[in-house]
């Protein structure tokens, strides 16, 4: 997916990096100009010890060792070109550029141990939100599928954001949340809700049993929990089924963003529930019973589930990414492109940065284009 912004900032970032790995030896050459021309009471031992203190954070241990021999060894030839070797100040300073290079050559192996236990950490994260949120396959039932998740933290690869596509006999069922709050028991409550919703998935006959299910399983889990999670412990979440024959697609929403529905011509729809619910884990506090809506999904078109990292994405006026206005009238390919398409976007209006984790879920449908007849309409269970 390459994009003009993300190209000029690859490039922007390659030419950074280039001129730091150049400044130890820019550092070098800038001491022995300076030692050539100018009077001999002047030094360049700041110069020289420069340069593998630079070296440092960014070279291999034998790249600051290589910058460290040739400091010092400049140095020395300086001062052998200027006939000063056994005076006392460039005794001093050669002692110097090696005291400072020796100090060098220890941050170095500091840093190259806490860059591997940091590698370290990043395997283990990636190992655990393959576990817990597993890839899902390119086709299943028929489908094209696509998911993607971008954390809002550098270098943090899980959070309270879930998705799940699975086959059953009743259709290819899917759901996408959003788990209250972050960290450990964010990361517990989705395994909780994945767990259940892959079980009760093939088990019930309908969307809005699947809810109730997963309503029970996570008030079991909140029981267990202590102090504010609960309380207020609660999942925003979409549910969506699409039967084998491609008819429709149908939604239960328990206060989550509302799904769009992109068409082969270009035409866009909000799924916006025909009733509210009250999210996941809440129903102490309200109850009624839930109800699916039920939308067109004709050959060629492509579902798009997302979480509040897409819908309340800020640009620097503090304007939301609004997805309507943003995807309607465009053509993609595929889900893939679609979810390309999406991110390049949302970094773009954000000026590069997330505020929230963002997890996306694309479905399409394969097909020649059909004319679109849009209705939503409620399901009586």
């Amino acid at each position: 997916m390459a994009q003009y912004g993300d190209d000029e900032g690859f490039r922007r970032n390659t030419g950074g990096r280039v001129l730091v790995l150049l400044l130890p030896w820019l550092m070098i050459m800038a001491g022995v100009v300076f030692d050539l021309f100018t009077p001999e009471t002047y030094r360049a031992s700041p110069l020289f010890a420069a340069a593998p203190l630079l070296a440092a954070p960014f070279y291999t241990w034998r790249g600051t060792v290589i910058a460290m021999v040739a400091s010092v060894l400049t140095v020395l030839g300086l001062n052998i070109y200027n006939g000063t070797v056994g005076q006392v100040p460039p005794a001093t300073e050669v002692l110097t550029v090696l005291t400072v290079s020796i100090v060098a050559l220890y941050i170095n192996r500091v840093l190259r141990r806490s860059g591997e236990r940091l590698a370290s950490a990043r395997v283990i994260a990636e190992a655990a939100q393959l576990a817990v949120l597993p890839e899902p396959a390119e086709r299943i039932g028929g489908l094209q599928v696509a998911a993607r998740y971008e954390a809002a933290q550098a270098d943090a690869f899980i959070g309270g954001d879930l998705y799940a596509v699975q086959d059953t006999a009743f259709g290819v069922r899917l759901v996408v949340g959003d788990v209250r709050g972050k960290g450990l028991d964010a990361v517990a409550t989705v395994a909780v809700l994945l767990g259940a919703f892959r079980e009760v998935a093939d088990e019930e006959s309908s969307l809005e049993r699947i809810a109730q299910r997963l309503e029970r399983a996570l008030a079991r889990e909140h029981s267990r929990a202590h102090g504010l999670d609960e309380v207020e412990g609660f999942t925003t979440a979409v549910l969506a089924e699409i039967p084998h024959d491609g008819s429709c697609v149908r939604i239960v929403n328990r206060g989550h963003p509302p799904p769009i529905v992109l068409y082969a011509d270009g035409v866009l729809d909000m799924l916006e529930p025909s009733q509210d619910a009250l999210p996941l884990g809440m129903g102490d506090l309200a109850h009624w019973p839930d109800r699916a809506d039920e939308a067109p999904f004709p050959p060629g078109a492509t579902l798009l589930l997302y979480t509040d990292g897409l819908s309340e994405a800020r640009d620097h006026h503090g304007t939301f990414y609004d997805p309507r206005a943003r995807l309607g009238g465009r053509l993609f390919p595929g889900p893939e492109d679609l979810l390309d398409a999406v991110v390049a976007d949302v970094r773009r209006h954000t000026g590069g940065g997330l505020t929230d984790d963002m997890a996306l879920l694309a479905v399409g449908r394969p097909g020649v284009r059909q004319p679109v007849r849009r209705r939503t309409m409620p399901v009586v269970s």
